[in-house]
């Protein structure tokens, strides 16, 4: 039995003692809600049924209505594949010049929703490409991967 159907039958369980007891507030005291919550619990279970009784978050479903695009947010990875060092900034400013408005913001949300949101970890999202095949490196990045080895002390 899940959480949610047990809050609910303990919540079903609340209307039949106050039904039984015929006192609203003793039944609150014994099963521990407020008679506010009682008289909220009967209202749901009086329009919806049992379901009433299940707890419900209000709020929107699915991704956020603001999210990006399904093409902006594949343009962020791609430039973050390409160049794994920029910072968000430096990727937004750059996606406006290609004519994608995005907010550094932005950028750092569809990082964090893929577990990009440090540089090692564009990094190792580009090693992961090369050793798969998917793409041949520059030399602009295999400097930037010797340079950025997290285990290995900068030389003095």
């Amino acid at each position: 039995m899940t959480t949610e159907k047990k809050v609910a039958r303990r919540k079903l369980s609340l209307l039949e003692l106050a039904t039984e007891l015929n006192n609203v507030s003793r039944a609150c005291r014994v099963m521990g809600y407020s008679r506010q919550q009682f008289y909220e619990i009967r209202r749901n279970f009086q329009t919806y049924g049992a379901k009433g009784l299940i707890d419900c978050l209000p709020g929107a479903r699915g991704p956020h209505p603001n999210r990006l695009s399904q093409e902006v947010e594949g343009a962020i990875l791609a430039h973050s594949l390409k160049h794994p060092t920029h910072g968000c900034l430096r990727v937004a400013q750059e996606l406006a010049l290609e004519g994608l408005m995005v907010s550094s913001n932005g950028v750092r949300g569809v990082w964090t929703r893929h577990q990009l949101e440090i540089k090692h970890e564009r990094l190792l999202r580009l090693e992961k490409a090369v050793r798969e095949r998917k793409l041949e490196l520059t030399e602009d990045q295999v400097k930037k991967f010797k340079g950025s080895d997290p285990e290995v002390s900068p030389q003095n």
